[in-house]
């Protein structure tokens, strides 16, 4: 089956259209000019790059992130980040959690801090280019996921208060706790889409119970299928397979399961069985 083309009217989930998101995802680790370029070739007429303009506080050099917008979408993605790079901090329990969007619950410092670096001039970029009614779409995958649901979820609490057409992301960490997610899920009901690929290892941190995940996990297990939803009992044993799979890799599973090419993959296997 040949991968249908982006469609710029869709206004709710389908598999051709996460795969789209996830593609997006990842332009955000391309250089201003590559950006632009593939935005141009996608149909988006304007294209904005940001980067915060001081390093962060921790182990991220920067936060890199994009708006594009044609005449009927448009999309804000946020760039991920190497496992390595972000374990120490993710798995660092004195790191305290601050306010979330709104005083709504909590959410990660280090994850706060990357999108307030950036987000205002999205926030004002995305109001400036929203000139017909275009739906907004957030994405992002590893750190980048984090930071699209907090956008999202910024975006609906706080001014202007508009709910976007969708939220979606590619092994994204655990970002905030309990109230803040509830907050969420309420919200984002059929909207928000959280992609797992197996033994990805950044899903599972920072550790519970301080933070937590918000809805809707969709789920790649260790043969590429996608799942809406898995049963802990069942993701447990579908986990054990992938490890198994991958014992004598030369990047463990876990690791390898993260890589956002790998996200791609699994979507395009899923697109052909559909077809």
């Amino acid at each position: 089956m040949a991968i249908p083309a982006l469609d710029h009217t869709t206004t709710r989930y389908s598999l051709a259209h996460a795969y789209w998101m996830a593609r997006a995802a990842g332009l955000a680790a391309l250089a201003p000019a590559a950006l632009e370029a593939q935005a141009h070739a996608w149909g988006f007429g304007e294209v904005r790059h940001f980067e915060s303009a001081h390093r962060m506080p921790f182990p991220i050099e920067d936060t890199q992130a994009y708006v594009m917008a044609s005449d009927r979408m448009i999309v804000a993605g946020f760039r991920g980040t190497e496992v390595l790079k972000i374990y120490d901090w993710l798995t660092d329990v004195t790191t305290p959690p601050v306010p979330g969007p709104a005083n709504k619950g909590f959410v990660h410092y280090g994850f706060h801090q990357a999108l307030q670096s950036v987000y205002p001039r999205i926030r004002d970029t995305v109001q400036e280019l929203r000139t017909n009614g275009q739906s907004v779409w957030f994405t992002g995958h590893s750190l980048g996921g984090a930071l699209a649901m907090l956008a999202g979820t910024r975006w609906y609490l706080e001014e202007p208060r508009l709910l976007p057409a969708g939220v979606y992301t590619f092994g994204q960490p655990r970002t905030c706790e309990r109230l803040l997610a509830g907050v969420h899920n309420k919200a984002f009901t059929d909207r928000c889409y959280r992609f797992v690929n197996n033994n990805d290892i950044v899903p599972h941190l920072p550790p519970e119970p301080a933070y937590t995940h918000v809805d809707a996990l969709r789920y790649f297990d260790a043969d590429g299928t996608l799942h809406p939803g898995m049963p802990l009992k069942a993701r447990l044993l579908d986990r054990a397979k992938g490890v198994r799979a991958e014992f004598l890799a030369p990047e463990t599973d876990a690791v390898k399961d993260h890589h956002l090419r790998n996200y791609l993959a699994a979507f395009e296997k899923n697109l052909a069985a559909s077809g």
